[in-house]
């Protein structure tokens, strides 16, 4: 039987995963009766915002050839589970929305398809919308990958208008699978996804480049070097159908039996003998942004571990570690792929675990190159470590050293590409400049739509740059950063003294240019919430010795001349002077106690 292995392209409410409806509809993959709106968005919160977070794979069968779509997530945070999906197939679908054109993560998604030597389809949905344009749309289209208005097709997926017709091209247009011929009588496969099956282990997506995988084989993983015995395969209906065999070409499932899903890894080899090439492009997933999650009661704090460990076992990018704070106790330090990433999990844990929780302010991973050989001896085990022996990986500001220890710091920066409308353009730059944002180009595609480039720091785009942004262009402007590695910069710990002391968690790592600037939004908002004691309290925000803002709480003031009935003035000097005395005294030997109100007032700097 002929094989199409394919993918559709698509930015977040575009019409993908209704697309993929229609089309499993059409080609009688499942009845009317089993279907529901987003039939492939699996879990109750894809469907409710819109976004496929999770990739499904689904094999239909169209005019008697065998179809394997791959409904890829849609959003820059999972950029390497899109990458991988894409090498698993020849062609893709490139879906814009009629009448909003073409956005930023359409085109981040389309760029890596066409590095993979994929065969682009381009297809118009939502025609049927009062506000679509196709005409404009087909434009953009045109000329961004210099076809002609023959090659793009329009639909309607709602409506299931045209979908027969996207069969037909997928057909026509796409390629099949061939094997590369190097292994004779050998078998591989590229795992492109992997989950947690509670009866059954670890189960891997594959793709079979070479051979063929059968139940009871003896099968190695390349990257991970690990050995298991195939327990069961088949393909995706979408839910699993078991099949005597998985051959070259075809995309299913291997049953691995491993009881952790990070023992079978997105982008690995599975293969039949240890001496295999491995297919390239595997790398190991890194979180990139971090993030503290802390119980409302301390007394929930076995429960979150629990709730944590089961998403971990479907999440293999998911990281943490405990994580001890001053003034929200014990909880987690958890790595995430981005911002929607570490949305999910919240929501996720919220909603299926029934936990309560404190999320602290989001900030990134730093290299920090020290002047020992040894790391470990200053900063306490981080969630990720380097294999310069005197570079740490810092992502929590209380592990940052002392200053004296260090030689550099690094940290990652994204080249980030904005669409917006022609008269968002100032506003956009201005936005994105003050984030210590370098402008690169801008490219229009029509008299009223941009394309912008810069290069920014990560820090400066994880708190609240989207919502800006949004804001700043009446919710048109979309977004989309790819990651371009780690730069020396003047990053500094912005410390908050209370009393003189230093308030480790409050101290959070800035580019030394805004140190004045957040350090005097954090000591107005302690101000407001700290409560007022019998003494003043000084609020510092330190960066070394320098100190770079101050706010004080003022004390309560005691009347203790209220009783005096008259008399000589000096009765009235002696007790004021008595009263200061304690007062200086009670400052030496006070302490401030952080309430939480305080910690998450700092959290929210804007």
């Amino acid at each position: 039987m002929e094989i199409r292995n394919f993918c559709i392209i698509a930015h977040i409410d575009h019409g993908k995963s209704t697309l993929s409806d229609r089309m499993m509809e059409i080609t009688g993959t499942l009845q009317k009766r089993e279907m529901n709106d987003q039939h492939l968005d699996m879990l109750e919160l894809e469907r409710e915002r819109g976004i496929t977070i999770k990739l499904t794979p689904v094999r239909m069968t169209w005019k008697g050839i065998q179809m394997n779509l791959i409904d890829t997530p849609g959003h820059t945070d999972f950029r390497y589970e899109v990458s991988r999906s894409l090498v698993a197939c020849e062609g893709a679908i490139l879906l814009v929305d009629a009448s909003q054109g073409i956005q930023a993560q359409t085109l981040a998604v389309l760029y890596m398809a066409l590095e993979a030597n994929l065969k682009i389809i381009p297809v118009l949905n939502k025609i049927d919308l009062p506000s679509a344009d196709p005409e404009r749309v087909s434009q953009e289209v045109m000329k961004l990958l210099g076809c002609s208005r023959e090659d793009i097709l329009l639909i309607s997926a709602k409506e299931g208008r045209g979908v027969a017709e996207v069969l037909d091209r997928v057909v026509e247009t796409i390629p099949g699978p061939t094997a590369s011929g190097e292994y004779s009588g050998k078998s591989n496969g590229l795992i492109f996804d992997a989950i947690m099956d509670s009866y059954r282990g670890a189960v891997a997506y594959v793709r079979v480049m070479n051979g063929s995988f059968r139940k009871g084989q003896k099968m190695h993983l390349l990257g991970t070097k690990t050995a298991f015995e195939i327990q069961d395969v088949g393909h995706f209906n979408p839910k699993y159908v078991s099949d005597p065999v998985l051959s070259e070409g075809e995309i299913g499932y291997i049953v691995t039996g491993a009881k952790n899903v990070r023992d079978v890894r997105v982008g690995d080899t599975v293969a039949s003998a240890p001496d295999m090439k491995p297919l390239p492009g595997y790398s190991e997933v890194q979180p990139m942004v971090f993030a503290g999650l802390y119980p409302v009661e301390a007394d929930d704090y076995p429960d979150l571990r629990d709730s944590l460990e089961k998403l971990a076992l479907n999440d293999a990018a998911l990281r943490f570690e405990t994580e001890r704070n001053a003034a929200l106790g014990n909880g987690f330090r958890c790595g995430f792929l981005g911002l929607l990433h570490l949305e999910i999990i919240q929501e996720r844990l919220e909603r299926e675990y029934d936990c309560d929780l404190i999320i602290t302010a989001p900030s990134v991973l730093y290299e920090v190159k020290l002047g020992v050989r040894n790391p470990a001896e200053i900063v306490r085990s981080s969630l990720l470590k380097t294999d310069e022996p005197s570079v740490a990986r810092i992502s929590n500001p209380a592990d940052f050293p002392d200053a004296a220890l260090i030689e550099e710091v690094r940290e990652p920066w994204v080249k980030l590409e904005i669409v917006c409308r022609n008269e968002d353009v100032g506003a956009v730059m201005q936005i994105t400049q003050s984030r210590r944002g370098d402008y690169k180009g801008l490219t229009y595609f029509d008299a009223d739509r941009a394309l912008l480039s810069f290069e920014v720091p990560l820090q400066g785009i994880v708190l609240d740059y989207f919502d800006q942004l949004k804001s700043a262009t009446a919710g048109y402007a979309s977004m989309s950063y790819e990651h371009l590695g780690y730069r020396a910069g003047e990053l500094v710990k912005l410390q908050i003294l209370l009393l003189g002391e230093p308030a480790e968690a409050l101290s959070t790592i800035v580019h030394r240019s805004e140190g004045h600037t957040v350090g005097e939004i954090i000591c107005k908002k302690l101000k407001d919430v700290i409560p007022k004691e019998q003494f003043p309290i000084p609020i510092q925000a330190a960066i070394g010795a320098k100190v770079v803002a101050r706010e004080t709480v003022s004390a309560y003031r005691k009347d203790v001349t209220g009783y005096l009935y008259g008399g000589d003035v000096s009765r009235k000097k002696k007790l004021l002077q008595k009263q200061k005395k304690g007062k200086k005294r009670m400052k030496q030997m006070g302490r401030v106690t952080l309430n939480q109100e305080a910690f998450l007032a700092v959290l929210k700097r804007s």
